[in-house]
């Protein structure tokens, strides 16, 4: 028997776009939360990994070789036209620094 509320506080965006897509999928919030709960008490822990995010290597730490397969790949993905504006990219690096 459901008898008790969770209450958290999130990020709007973030509730917005995760919303937006339980809709999509026709799945209440409420369905994922107690998903959720019924996994971390059948694993015994977060159902998922958490891990910290390994730092970019920069320019002036990255072997010759290791350069030039960078700069290869990204011509490649150029070529196939999966770029991005550089105006859009420069606008989500200076979004997240705030």
């Amino acid at each position: 028997m459901k008898n008790t509320t969770v209450s958290a506080r999130v990020e709007s965006d973030i509730k917005i776009q995760a919303e937006d897509i339980l809709q999509k999928l026709g799945i209440p919030v409420s369905v994922v939360i107690n998903s959720l709960y019924r996994q971390i008490i059948y694993r015994n822990g977060i159902p998922f990994s958490l891990t910290v995010p390994q730092t970019p290597k920069t320019i002036d730490t990255m072997t010759e070789s290791e350069l030039e397969t960078k700069l290869h790949h990204s011509y490649e993905q150029a070529l196939a036209g999966q770029g991005r504006p550089f105006a859009e990219v420069f606008e989500d690096l200076e979004g997240s620094l705030k």
